[in-house]
């Protein structure tokens, strides 16, 4: 299982690359990317690519919102020994000048959908905080992120419609993480299956763009409002400023009626010295990106599922025709606006604002798990 990147001095464990240091079968290695243009008639597109060692699996999706169009091609391989591989049927993930330049793509002819697209970073790539929750006795997270905003330029094509992406009006952001989430084929839940876990997953995050930084923030809450992420910080564009802790993350969701979609948000964060930053969210677009993709609505596709040495696959549906009850579990990505206030400063910026409120959440009166706001 020898790889060219083994001649390389990068090991961190007695193993070849190909192999990880922990046999989990859950530890995974993902890219995730959105591209949006000048405005919500804009094509919004999702991609991420994910390494699964322990399944012996790599796959790939591509997911975009245009108008009432929600188009998915998806495609899944056997690992082989070469990590470096990132190709997946039809899907290319090419790492230009690493941290700094990426390309992707998607050949024509497998759906609605295609695309040949570089992304070119306007900041520093940022670390967050470490993402660790244990449920019992098992580790369900143990995860390593970084995320970074760009420009793209390229080719894209949406449901016959052709868009020339060029970069300034094309925008976006990247993400790398790695370790412990469950992926792959739903494993047998032993004794957790008899306790009371909450299976609340509430969840915000925003990577915010303005002139001269970035502001991310992630916020993952349990049923009564407890923390297991809390962090919010600026990341300058300048790569020889450090980014700047915000304080204290508090949110205030106004829902759509009869549903848990977000219709607004206002984020504030509170430094210890008092200094409150707000931030209030206007989502423009829903990418409901649990639908096809692998995050775990239908049960012959999951990030990591076998499904043999090359599959190729793709859906076409109407956003107006969505499960609403599917929706109540589903991580959402809505291309906003948002406007900035520091004291008496104020600044309008655009981005990602990823939410879900999954299951019982005190603070928004959610008592189970298909109640919804009134």
């Amino acid at each position: 299982m020898l790889s060219p990147m083994d001649d390389y001095p990068i090991h961190q464990v007695a193993e070849v690359i190909r192999h990880v240091e922990t046999s989990d079968r859950n530890f995974y290695d993902r890219y995730y990317f959105n591209c949006h243009g000048p405005d919500a008639d804009s094509p919004w597109l999702i991609i991420g690519l994910g390494v699964y060692p322990n399944l012996g699996v790599t796959d790939c999706f591509a997911v975009v919102r245009h108008r009432d169009e929600h188009i998915v091609v998806r495609a899944s391989k056997a690992l082989g020994a070469d990590r470096t591989d990132l190709t997946v049927g039809p899907f290319t993930v090419e790492i230009l000048d690493g941290l700094r330049r990426i390309r992707v793509a998607l050949e024509d002819g497998h759906g609605d959908l295609s695309f040949d697209l570089e992304f070119v970073a306007n900041g520093p790539a940022a670390l967050e905080p470490r993402h660790f929750q244990r449920q019992m006795e098992r580790v369900t997270f143990d995860t390593q992120r970084f995320v970074q905003t760009g420009l793209w330029s390229g080719r894209l094509a949406v449901d016959g419609a052709r868009f020339d992406v060029e970069p300034g009006p094309w925008r976006g952001n990247r993400d790398r993480s790695w370790g412990v989430r469950p992926v792959g084929e739903p494993e047998p839940p032993g004794r957790r299956a008899d306790a009371s876990i909450s299976g609340t997953f509430f969840w915000i995050y925003s990577v915010m763009e303005f002139s001269d930084h970035a502001i991310v923030v992630v916020v993952q809450e349990t049923e009564t409002g407890e923390r297991v992420m809390d962090d919010a910080r600026r990341v300058w564009h300048d790569p020889n400023r450090e980014p700047e802790w915000l304080g204290h993350v508090s949110h205030e969701i106004t829902f759509v009626p009869g549903t848990r979609e977000a219709a607004e948000a206002t984020l504030r964060f509170t430094r210890p010295s008092g200094a409150v930053t707000t931030v209030t969210c206007h989502p423009d677009l829903a990418n409901f990106l649990a639908f096809g993709t692998g995050y775990g609505l239908e049960a012959d596709w999951r990030h990591g599922m076998w499904q043999g040495d090359l599959k190729v696959s793709d859906l076409h549906l109407k956003v107006s025709e969505l499960d609403p009850t599917m929706k109540l579990f589903c991580v959402t990505d809505h291309f906003t606006r948002f406007v900035r206030f520091d004291g008496d400063n104020e600044e309008n910026g655009c981005g990602l604002f990823e939410f879900a409120a999954i299951g019982p959440h005190e603070q928004y009166g959610f008592t189970g798990y298909t109640d919804t706001a009134p």
